[in-house]
């Protein structure tokens, strides 16, 4: 991939330009900042995007907003992205759905990874490895057992094929031996139905959403899937520490710019967010919500993606994943 090469060429250029045109600058002009979330108004993450622009607005004196362009899996709002002028003004929220796996899995997708360029890390979320508390399960390789002892596939359920759900699955499969057979819901608290009701034995949820049905006894968090033990839920062991690291995951959440975008602009960008982000009030809102701020800048996000393709482009090649 020439990604790297062709964006320094075009951000010296674009820094060129701005040198020559002072007006083109961030400080210098009154034109809005537009951060598009390709999901619906309403939800958590768009909820934190847009007080993340209230404190940008203020921080670089210039109005950001917030626009959800919602539908086909994040694909509308990234190719609005992708295709909107490289002018300094418009970013993506980009996510690992909408960019890293939608770019591994649909071959005929209408834009790619050289089509943005990296600005900001914004947060993360973890998942877990869950069970319903009446089968007997109380560690990661239990499920070896209960899966020799059921004499079936162990069934985990998704939010879709090609999701990170669905191929955390096929992480877990490989990593264990034993064979697992995906369900796919419309959404999590279906999916928990069926878990708590026994039509399924494992959940990949954020623990946020699971704590409530593991102290009233529905279910049980094996583990969560972080390197180490997350502050707010202190008691949940990590995969690593359970010995396989290989099953550390989470999705995330960043800013991308339409590649050839001005360097200066994307640099005043990435500095408000990381700021932004590293606003300790805001910090603790998102703990809460079990989401794992990650304050940084455009290296960081392309260092994301570069373990994105890794990551889940081994499980997509070994499992030959491909949508439409």
């Amino acid at each position: 991939m020439n990604y790297l090469t062709r964006r320094a060429v075009v951000a010296a250029l674009a820094a060129t330009t701005a040198l020559a045109s002072p007006s083109f600058a961030v400080a210098q002009s009154d034109d809005p900042i537009t951060l598009v979330v390709p999901y619906g108004a309403g939800g958590l993450i768009d909820g934190i995007v847009r007080q993340v622009a209230d404190m940008m607005s203020r921080d670089l004196g210039q109005p950001v907003l917030v626009e959800n362009k919602p539908g086909a899996n994040g694909i509308v709002g990234a190719q609005y992205v992708a295709s909107a002028d490289a002018d300094g003004l418009t970013y993506l929220v980009g996510a690992t759905g909408p960019i890293s796996l939608n770019i591994l899995l649909r071959p005929n997708l209408p834009y790619g990874l050289d089509d943005f360029t990296p600005v900001a890390t914004m947060l993360s979320g973890p998942l877990t490895v869950s069970v319903p508390a009446n089968i007997g399960v109380e560690k990661i390789e239990d499920l070896v057992t209960h899966a020799n002892d059921t004499g079936r596939p162990l069934r985990y359920a998704t939010l879709g094929p090609g999701s990170v759900t669905h191929l955390f699955g096929l992480m877990l499969e490989s990593e264990l031996g034993v064979e697992m057979a995906d369900v796919a819901y419309r959404n999590n608290p279906s999916a928990l139905v069926d878990l708590m009701g026994g039509q399924a034995e494992l959940n990949f949820s954020s623990p946020i959403s699971l704590l409530e049905h593991q102290k009233s006894g529905d279910l049980k968090i094996l583990a969560v899937t972080t390197p180490e033990r997350m502050e707010q839920f202190p008691d949940i062991p990590t995969t690593t520490e359970l010995g396989y690291p290989n099953l550390v995951s989470s999705f995330w959440f960043g800013l991308l710019a339409p590649d050839g975008s001005p360097q200066e602009m994307v640099e005043k960008v990435a500095g408000s967010t990381e700021k932004a982000m590293s606003d300790p009030d805001l910090q603790a809102q998102m703990e809460q919500v079990g989401m794992i701020p990650e304050p940084g800048g455009p290296d960081a996000l392309q260092a994301q993606f570069d373990s994105d393709m890794k990551v889940w482009g081994k499980v997509v090649q070994n499992n030959e994943i491909v949508l439409e």
